[in-house]
């Protein structure tokens, strides 16, 4: 959709994003960003919202798109995905491979690898935003957007 202002676009875009049906549920970040670099042809800014779990490594498209536009990264995540609550025995589903599984959470060797995965997710990617100069912040959905997205702007 064209770039357009006005209170009416911008609520045409959330209504957009909140009908969107993906055609699969892999997440690829290097693709959105390669279509963003290639169907923008002129500088903009661009906001990428995700959780940025991504098994690709989407550094180098990142790396482009922030030389052609002023990209501005938003990890949303929930607070229950940073770590796992000792509850027993738990049916999880990855809908990227359309897989279920049960996990032991009463585990503490089960939590422990969990969290620390999570760690690592997290510094690879605050690496690949910081190696490619993209601004970025993070904000769980238990919290108030509003804070994060003006302390942001004030850095900016």
């Amino acid at each position: 959709m064209p770039p357009k202002k006005g209170r009416k676009h911008i609520l045409y875009i959330i209504r957009e994003i909140l009908s969107f049906k993906p055609e699969n549920n892999k997440t690829d970040i290097s693709m959105a960003l390669r279509y963003l670099t290639n169907a923008i042809k002129k500088r903009c800014t661009a906001f990428l919202l995700s959780d940025f779990i991504d098994t690709s490594d989407y550094r180098q498209a990142l790396k482009i798109a922030n030389r052609k536009h002023d990209l501005v990264s938003i990890q949303v995540y929930d607070q229950l995905s940073t770590e796992l609550k000792p509850l027993g025995l738990m049916k999880v589903y990855d809908p990227e491979v359309g897989e279920e599984k049960w996990i032991d959470t009463s585990s503490k060797k089960v939590r422990e690898v969990y969290r620390n995965w999570w760690n690592k997710q997290q510094a690879d990617m605050n690496l690949a935003f910081k190696q490619s100069g993209v601004d970025s912040i993070s904000v769980s959905t238990d919290e108030d957007y509003v804070k994060y997205l003006l302390m942001l702007f004030k850095k900016r």
